[in-house]
């Protein structure tokens, strides 16, 4: 049996004359949607498989759909006779400008073979015999140059048992080591600061294993974290050999992992012989490593030749290369990913120092993937697009950087002396923009980021997709009627409503509510009052000039209270400025941000009244529709009196009409009650029910009870400003704890609440499968639900009728809503450029597009 190892992400062709059967070897083998056939392609352009006129335009297909699934990551597979060089040249350049290997198989059997598999096919029966016979000598002429040609593996099968006994192994790449997933610590440019990387070491809590002379020989953490070199290790410092000496232990060991850096590429060409100039730090490495012994010499030779260009860890979430790289060659494998991965990318230009003018590739990057580098020194660390450069200048007695991941915690040391002097100082050593390139504010969402289908990468809900026409109702609201978009990180969800009752009388009902949870395996939910109002996100900052440092904003402003499209809630600046300070003024009394560490709150709430915001829409469709039905009801009892009078018998149609009229007198008092004058922020009230965010941490996850006794302390701080919120505990496995809950929601509605929401006490929840369940349903009251549906909504026939309504559009919505909330919130603590928080921010205001019934 012979084993071909194959890459998981190659172009694989197959060569062979007709009639050695690649078909049936690619179907044996690969999946069939891997399989790119030129006959295929021949009968999609012709009609006809056999028509060799449509050759050129076939393989223009063929080569087009081999582009789009290796750009895609996706193996593909080439069934085509390729016994000619200039085909397979054609492929292996499809290969190259998507930089994946290309991988040749190759199916040599006998002529004779051929010509009986071909009589057996009526559609090549007619096939000359010494077409066959061609390309059987072109194949075997060409055998000994695949490799010369390009190709990176080849494999020979001759004979029909050899070919029958073939296996294919997936072979990951060798930068592929996304089952790791830490936590790491990836350290910057050491270049032979062995005591620096000691002492960073050490401060990583990294324990040191010394030989018998003294030397560092590996390094482990008792918490079982890695270490991950970005390359440069060698050269300029003064102790490269013991460098090497104690990564290649870490390395050998399992406790840390190292990519190649362009001062160790060019050590290994030096001490292969090959030419190369001695500058920039070669010499003193050179000079150190001779005084070391031939058998440590060959071993650093063959730690420092074995180098990668890059790894790809946690999943895909962390990439690692020397100089950085981009989005597109994560994964990837040729010379141009290994150079870029090395040097980065140069404009051509020299700079008056006489080195190269780098590319700030990390200015345009868009990728999901944090990607930790160094190669060009810097003075201090700092985010650009989820990329983090960790050189700093240690060598030239700067320091010694590295970064915990996941955690996102940089730790430094200082270099004990400068080691070696630069060319430039470290002052001057930035990468400009090169004259002429315009480039994308790394913190502003790009045109180009939200046009056309979207799919946001969530932590908690996989990917969720943006459709088209729902991005450009988005994208108008966001740049034109949105509020600074420095404070708009996080949009909050819709909520589903219960599934429907069948209690007479009632639409909505807790039993649902509580059923549904239960059938999520939930045991404990909290009930919260639902109050009547409009959604506000209120972002509180404790001054000023925390507003300026955080965000960004030095316009004086200190916060922001904006609605859940990301409106401005008041048109006055100087009236949201003065219930800010309120806010403000309520959280340093209740000492949350003491107690929370923070400079700035984000919190999420209800405004009251309703008419404060919806004023508009109660004056138009509400008010509107009461003042008619009154009127126009008004009069027809006024007739039927008079009707009746005159001795006609109307009764049941009297009936009717005042039936009618008390339910018109009802709706107009069920949005009554949420509707109040107010003046300034008199008669304002704010009912805050979440804390999600703070310096640093996602507060959103946080058990409800969490929640709810920080804000019971704010709303005690300022009781004229914040309503509290009721709630009541519930045990779903207690049959009296969910009566008790019953008859307090049947208390607020027959008072006039618009009703309560029931969510998961332990606030994010996850039911079979691993599935996210609902953050919450809510369930609504008969009496406001009369203000959605309708004045008669509670009549038979039109309640039999809303009895059918469907949950599933929206239940789907309020999952992804919540989980693109989840993940801006995580990507804003964590520090992530701001077009990563707009990006999910942006898709739960696209979402709201969907064709949901709003009344829902």
């Amino acid at each position: 049996m012979t084993e071909l190892a194959i890459p998981e992400l190659s172009l694989v062709v197959l060569i062979g004359s007709t009639g050695s059967g690649k078909s049936t070897f690619a179907h044996k083998h690969f999946r069939h949607t891997a399989i790119v056939s030129s006959d295929a392609c021949r009968g999609v352009v012709s009609d006809d498989e056999n028509d060799q006129s449509a050759t050129p335009d076939a393989f223009a297909l063929l080569h087009h759909i081999a582009g789009i699934r290796l750009r895609r990551g996706l193996r593909t597979v080439i069934d085509a006779t390729n016994v000619q060089p200039k085909a397979r040249q054609e492929l292996i350049a499809v290969a190259r400008a998507h930089d994946v290997l290309p991988v040749a198989i190759v199916l040599d059997v006998a002529d004779a073979v051929c010509f009986e598999r071909n009589a057996l096919r009526p559609d090549r029966s007619h096939l000359a015999r010494h077409v066959v016979t061609r390309q059987q000598r072109e194949l075997r002429r060409g055998l000994r140059g695949l490799e010369r040609e390009g190709f990176r593996k080849v494999y020979i099968l001759r004979g029909v048992e050899e070919i029958e006994s073939a296996t294919i192994v997936d072979e990951k790449a060798w930068n592929d080591r996304r089952d790791l997933t830490g936590p790491f610590d990836v350290i910057g440019d050491v270049h032979g600061c062995r005591a620096e990387l000691e002492t960073l070491l050490g401060e990583l809590g990294y324990q040191l294993a010394r030989d018998d002379a003294g030397r560092a020989v590996g390094a482990s953490h008792p918490a079982g974290r890695t270490a991950v070199f970005v390359g440069d290790l060698v050269d300029r410092g003064p102790d490269t050999p013991g460098v090497l000496r104690l990564v290649m232990g870490m390395v050998c060991a399992g406790t840390a992992l190292c990519v190649t850096g362009n001062h160790e590429n060019k050590l290994v060409r030096a001490l292969d012989g090959k030419q190369v100039r001695i500058a920039h730090g070669l010499a003193e490495s050179l000079a150190q490593l001779a005084a070391e012994d031939e058998d440590f010499r060959k071993a650093a030779l063959d730690f420092c030749r074995g180098l990668i260009s890059h790894y790809v860890l946690d999943g895909g979430r962390l990439v690692v290369a020397h100089a950085g790289l981009k989005e597109e060659y994560h994964g990837r494998a040729s010379g141009r990913v290994r150079s870029f991965a090395m040097y980065g990318e140069s404009t051509g230009e020299t700079d008056e120092y006489g080195l190269p003018v780098r590319y700030p590739w990390a200015e345009d990057y868009r990728g999901r993937a944090t990607v930790l580098y160094g190669h060009t020194p810097v003075t201090d660390l700092r985010w650009v697009n989820n990329t983090l450069c960790l050189d700093t200048g240690v060598v030239f007695g700067g320091k010694l950087s590295a970064l915990r991941y996941p955690e996102r915690v940089p730790v430094s040391v200082p270099a004990e002396r400068v080691w070696y002097e630069p060319v430039r100082s470290l002052e001057a050593t930035t990468i400009a923009t090169p004259a002429g390139v315009v480039h994308r504010d790394p913190g502003v969402l790009d045109l180009d980021d939200v046009m056309g289908r979207r799919v946001v990468e969530t932590r908690q809900h996989g990917r969720v997709g943006v459709q088209e026409e729902n991005a450009g109702a988005a994208l108008e609201v966001m740049s034109r009627f949105a509020i600074d978009p420095r404070w708009l990180v996080y949009l909050p969800p819709t909520m589903a409503p219960c599934a429907t009752t069948q209690l007479d009388g009632y639409l909505e009902h807790p039993a649902e509510a509580f059923d549904y949870y239960r059938s999520e395996n939930v045991r404990r939910v909290v009930c919260e009052e639902k109050h009547m109002g409009s959604r506000a996100i209120v972002l509180v900052t404790r001054s000023a000039r925390t507003a300026a440092d955080r965000f960004g904003v030095d316009d004086g402003s200190t916060g922001a209270l904006y609605t859940r499209t990301g409106r401005p809630f008041f048109d006055d600046r100087a009236q949201t400025e003065e219930l800010l300070a309120r806010v403000r003024t309520a959280a340093e009394s209740a000492g949350l941000f003491t107690e929370l560490n923070t400079d700035w709150l984000l919190l999420d709430t209800e405004l009251m009244p309703w008419s404060a915001k919806a004023v508009g829409l109660l004056r138009n469709q509400y008010a509107a529709v009461g003042a008619a039905a009154r009127a126009a009801l008004d009069t027809a009892t006024e007739l039927l009196a008079a009707v009746t009078a005159r001795g006609l018998d109307v009764t049941e149609l009297a009936d009717r009409t005042g039936a009618r009229k008390t339910d018109a007198a009802a709706f107009t008092a069920a949005y009554g009650r949420y509707c109040w004058p107010v003046d300034g922020l008199a008669g304002i009230r704010i009912a805050p029910f979440q804390i999600l965010a703070g310096s640093g941490i996602n507060y959103a996850v946080r058990d409800h009870d969490w929640h709810l006794s920080h804000i019971d302390r704010l709303v005690a701080a300022d009781a004229e400003l914040f309503t509290p919120t009721g709630r009541m505990v519930v045990d779903l496995t207690d049959p009296d704890s969910q009566a008790a809950a019953t008859s307090w929601w049947t208390e607020l509605t027959t008072a006039g609440g618009e009703g309560m929401v029931v969510k998961p006490y332990d606030a994010m929840v996850r039911g079979d499968g691993d599935r996210l369940v609902q953050p919450g349903v809510k369930c609504r009251g008969p009496e406001y639900l009369r203000i959605i549906y309708g004045p008669e909504y509670l009549r038979d026939d039109n309640l039999r009728r809303l009895r059918t309504r469907g949950l599933g559009r929206k239940r789907s919505m309020a999952l992804r809503e919540y989980a693109l909330g989840l993940e801006a919130l995580d990507r804003f603590v964590a520090g992530e450029p701001l077009w990563r928080v707009h990006e999910a921010v942006f898709a739960v205001l696209a979402l709201e597009s969907e064709p949901v019934d709003p009344r829902l």
